[in-house]
């Protein structure tokens, strides 16, 4: 009987760990761009509820905004909301999303099981355009509604359930036990750090989610391309965790292939807003430690008398609409 349990767990471990997690997160329905928010995206081996895993979220997210100093700024989080929200209700996401700004020079960005987004001000700062900002937060929007994180745990808290039997029935049988508690403490790592395949995934439902939201997917690849840049002229300015995100020769051929042979042509995308520049303004003036004075509307301003040609231009300049950029 021993053997036999031995067996049947060594073969539900080897099943785990070889399978890619994504390999049950749905069928060729996820190709279907035509059926966003109707599909099957997510599904899969998982011994986490969606209500555990909102739950599981909230505690990780109570433990990092204890430790993280947040943007307090209303123009500048309820900006990176809307952003955020708008690619929410272009995706296949089934939880809501909680969307924060973390007061840090760091480029990085990263979503908690259960919706729970964290999107740090020095990538706000490296984006160029609103278009690169929405493809970072796309990508991570995709690990969630993929479910990733509670995916990867499942596969350890798989491991951790072999090694029992392996402390107490292998011969030395508590050698094991030090594998045991490293797989343990590597745990929470899952929910930050994931495989190639999920890796994949995440670019491949980010682009469509790009595109639904109205974004040019290819703003996407150039980011990501421009953050591995910035790596190889400075190694450790990208955090490690985040590091594993900008894609490969491979992937990036990929994503070009999807974006050609899945997405239908869209006359034109939106680039960037003169919202995007005012939030990165701001930002600029926060790290800097420079207070920042909002106008009173009804106050009012002086300004120096100009000819009618540079008042048009400042009109326009105030009230400027998102930028469209229309298809080669």
């Amino acid at each position: 009987m021993r053997n036999n349990g031995r067996q049947f767990l060594t073969v539900l471990l080897a099943v785990f760990l070889l399978v890619p997690s994504t390999a049950w997160a749905g069928g060729k329905d996820k190709k279907d761009v035509s059926k966003i928010g109707d599909r099957n995206v997510g599904k899969g081996w998982n011994l986490y509820s969606l209500e555990r895993e909102v739950a599981l979220g909230k505690r990780l997210a109570q433990m990092i905004e204890q430790s993280a100093r947040l943007v307090e700024d209303p123009v500048i989080t309820e900006y990176v909301d809307g952003v955020a929200q708008n690619l929410v209700r272009h995706s296949d996401a089934r939880v809501p999303f909680t969307v924060k700004v973390i007061d840090s020079a760091q480029i990085n960005a990263f979503a908690l099981p259960g919706g729970f987004f964290y999107i740090n001000s020095g990538l706000i700062m490296a984006a160029d355009e609103e278009a690169e900002l929405a493809g970072v937060m796309a990508h991570e929007i995709a690990h969630v509604t993929a479910r990733h994180g509670t995916k990867r745990a499942t596969k350890g808290q798989i491991v951790q359930w072999a090694m029992i039997p392996a402390i107490i029935l292998l011969p030395g049988g508590w050698a094991g036990y030090g594998i045991y508690q490293g797989i343990n403490f590597g745990l929470p790592i899952a929910f930050l750090k994931f495989s190639r395949d999920a890796e994949r995934e995440a670019d491949f439902l980010g682009i469509q989610y790009m595109w639904a939201a109205g974004y040019d997917p290819t703003s996407f690849i150039s980011f990501f391309e421009k953050l591995r840049e910035k790596e190889r002229k400075s190694p450790g300015s990208i955090p490690k965790v985040f590091s594993s995100h900008p894609p490969t020769k491979e992937r990036v051929r990929r994503a070009q292939e999807e974006i050609a042979e899945l997405l239908p042509a869209r006359e034109d995308y939106v680039i960037t807003s003169s919202k995007f520049d005012h939030v990165k303004q701001r930002l600029a003036l926060l790290m800097a430690g420079r207070k920042i004075e909002d106008g009173d509307p009804d106050r009012p301003t002086l300004r120096k008398r100009q000819g009618k040609d540079e008042d048009k231009k400042e009109e326009e300049k105030e009230d400027k609409p998102p930028v469209l950029k229309r298809r080669p």
